[in-house]
C-alpha cells in the first residue's frame, strides 16, 4: 500500500471515529431512570432550595473553589452552558424538569455510565452534593425546587403547598413538572357535551 492510500484511509478512518463519537455522546432526549433505592428517598434538606447561603456555598463547590478536584465548569461550562461534548446542559429548563432531586442526586454522587459523568460521592459529601445541585439548577429552573409530595418543580414559594385545583373536564391539565397545558391530554370524557349543551 502506498503513502496516499494509507492517509486516505487515516482520514477516513478518523471521520468515521469522530462521527461515531459525537453520536455517543449526544444528550438523550428520553426520561432518566428512576433513583435506585438507596436514592430514591434523598431529597433537598428543607428550605435549601431557596437558601442563598447554601447557593452561595454550591457555586464554590460547583466551581472548585471548595475542593481544586472538582470542577464542573471544566464539562459543564461556567453558565450551565456545557464546554464538552455529553455534558448535561443545564440551561435546559424543559429537559431539566424531568430530573427528580433525588435521580439528579444519584447522578451526581454515583455519575452516568456510558459517558463521562464521573462519580462524585468519593470527592464531595452528600451535603456538598446538595449545596451544588442547589447551585446548578439555577442556569435553567431558576426559582423552582422539586416539590416532593407533588413529584414536580414548583416555585419555591409553592413548596409543600397543595396544588392548585384541576381545570374543568375537557380542558387541557398541567404537565406534569411544566406547568405547561399538555398537548392532546383531556381529563374528562372525549364526548362530553360543552357547557350550555354546545
Amino acid at each position: 500500500m502506498n503513502i496516499k492510500g494509507l492517509v486516505g484511509l487515516l482520514i477516513i478512518g478518523s471521520v468515521g471515529f469522530l462521527a461515531a463519537g459525537c453520536a455517543e455522546e449526544q444528550e438523550s432526549t428520553g426520561p432518566p431512570p428512576p433513583a435506585p433505592a438507596e436514592y430514591a428517598d434523598k431529597h433537598m434538606p428543607a428550605g435549601w432550595w431557596a437558601d442563598e447561603k447554601i447557593i452561595a456555598e454550591g457555586k464554590e463547590i460547583f466551581e472548585g473553589v471548595k475542593n481544586i478536584d472538582v470542577n464542573c465548569p471544566s464539562c459543564h461550562g461556567k453558565d450551565g452552558k456545557p464546554v464538552k461534548a455529553g455534558a448535561r446542559d443545564f440551561r435546559k429548563g424543559e429537559r431539566m424538569k424531568q430530573y427528580s432531586d433525588s435521580v439528579w442526586f444519584w447522578r451526581i454522587s454515583e455519575g452516568v455510565p456510558n459517558t463521562k459523568m464521573k462519580a462524585w460521592k468519593s470527592k464531595l459529601s452528600e451535603e456538598d452534593r446538595w449545596k451544588a445541585m442547589a447551585y446548578e439548577r439555577n442556569f435553567g429552573l431558576k426559582g423552582l425546587g422539586y416539590d416532593v409530595a407533588r413529584k414536580e418543580w414548583v416555585p419555591v414559594a409553592d413548596l409543600g403547598k397543595a396544588a392548585p385545583a384541576a381545570g374543568a373536564p375537557g380542558e387541557a391539565k398541567p404537565a406534569a413538572g411544566g406547568g405547561k397545558a399538555s398537548i392532546g391530554i383531556e381529563t374528562g370524557p372525549k364526548d362530553a357535551p360543552k357547557k350550555d349543551g354546545k
